[in-house]
């Protein structure tokens, strides 16, 4: 009976102990660990680095990447509405293609040069040369703001040209004036107010029509889903738009809008604007959103309707079908003053039989 006793004692101890070490664990916070070196040396291994080549074929700018974003990166707040992930405390895209830092290379001699004063925080991004291949323009996004910078080749010196903060959710949030000494930027309304927050309480119901006709849809992600979507929709992509010279001067060029493009045609004088309207739609994406096309003078004040893309929700399932009508405007590079579009011939439908699928024209 002792010698069971003895034995039964330790065993009790040991379930004990067991119990005590497994509650401990629990109680205990879980952290992430790291992997043995090499296989982190592998995973941090910097990206092959994007390079731009400047218009005179001079200088080439390398765009160095960081492996993969870090916790603290894919932590950061998402909004999800009308097909696209924006941040919201910043008026980026969450999913944007993000650069570390900028280096110049010169393509004859191999000698290189540093973009420098640069912050010590902030993610480059949208980065485009000037046309005169003088300058490099590109944006820093922050966690609550995004900021247009330009850096000139000679010295390597880069600085902010603007306080007025870019809007980045949707597109190109700027371009290059011809004469390389100013810039069209789609910026955050100076008197923008807070997000609006969604209802405690619902204000009606979501309605949506049905024509009758069959109208096949594909499935996309992140739509609108209801009123406070809409009114989130038009708080983040509404912008004004602004030339900023690189002196720092500035001027308002029309009112505010949802801008979907705002460029300068070839001779500076005018401004393609593309502006997105009701109605929006719960089953496409923003990309099918109605769109009014207008050149502006660079006041802002509309020289010609060029046309309004209605939304596009009827189109014909399958890849590379389009719209009917005039779509995908633009400038010709080599003229002053050129526009040109794309009309489909065969209804939008990649599956019609047709000699002839598109015709481009010119004004």
């Amino acid at each position: 009976m002792l010698t069971e006793r003895r034995i039964v004692w330790p065993l009790l101890l040991c379930v004990s102990c067991l119990f005590i070490t497994s509650a401990s664990a629990q109680t205990e916070a879980p952290t992430y660990r790291m992997p043995p070196q090499a296989i982190a040396d592998l995973v941090d291994a910097p990206l092959t680095p994007a390079v731009r080549v400047d218009p005179t074929k001079t200088w080439m700018l390398v765009l160095n990447r960081q492996s993969l974003p870090s916790i603290a990166e894919l932590s950061r707040p998402e909004l999800r509405i009308a097909g696209l992930r924006i941040n919201p405390a910043n008026n980026d895209r969450s999913r944007a293609s993000l650069y570390t830092n900028l280096t110049l290379k010169h393509l004859a001699n191999g000698t290189e040069k540093r973009i420098v004063r640069l912050p010590g925080s902030g993610d480059i991004g949208n980065v485009y040369w000037s046309p005169d291949g003088a300058h490099v323009g590109f944006t820093l996004s922050h966690p609550d703001h995004m900021e247009l910078w330009v850096a000139e080749v000679v010295s390597g010196y880069a600085r902010k040209v603007m306080d007025n903060a870019l809007n980045g959710a949707y597109g190109r949030p700027y371009h290059w004036l011809p004469g390389s000494r100013a810039i069209i930027a789609r910026t955050i309304p100076s008197d923008r107010r807070t997000a609006p927050e969604a209802p405690t309480v619902p204000t009606g119901p979501v309605i949506q029509e049905n024509s009758g006709k069959p109208a096949p849809v594909r499935t996309y992600q992140d739509l609108l889903q209801d009123p406070h979507d809409e009114a989130l929709f038009e708080h983040f992509l509404t912008s004004q738009v602004v030339q900023v010279g690189l002196d720092g001067s500035t001027k308002m060029i029309g009112g505010p809008g949802l801008m979907r493009h705002a460029e300068p045609s070839p001779d500076g004088k005018y401004i393609l604007a593309e502006t997105i309207h009701r109605p929006y739609s719960y089953t496409v994406p923003i990309y099918r959103f109605p769109v009014k096309v207008d050149i502006w003078d660079t006041n802002g004040m509309v020289v010609k309707n060029v046309t309004d893309m209605p939304l596009a929700d009827n189109l014909p399932i399958g890849f590379g079908a389009v719209a009917t009508g005039p779509r995908s405007f633009g400038w010709r590079s080599d003229t002053p003053a050129t526009m040109y579009w794309i009309e489909a011939q065969d209804g939008g439908d990649p599956k019609v039989k047709a000699d002839i699928r598109d015709i481009v024209y010119m004004q």
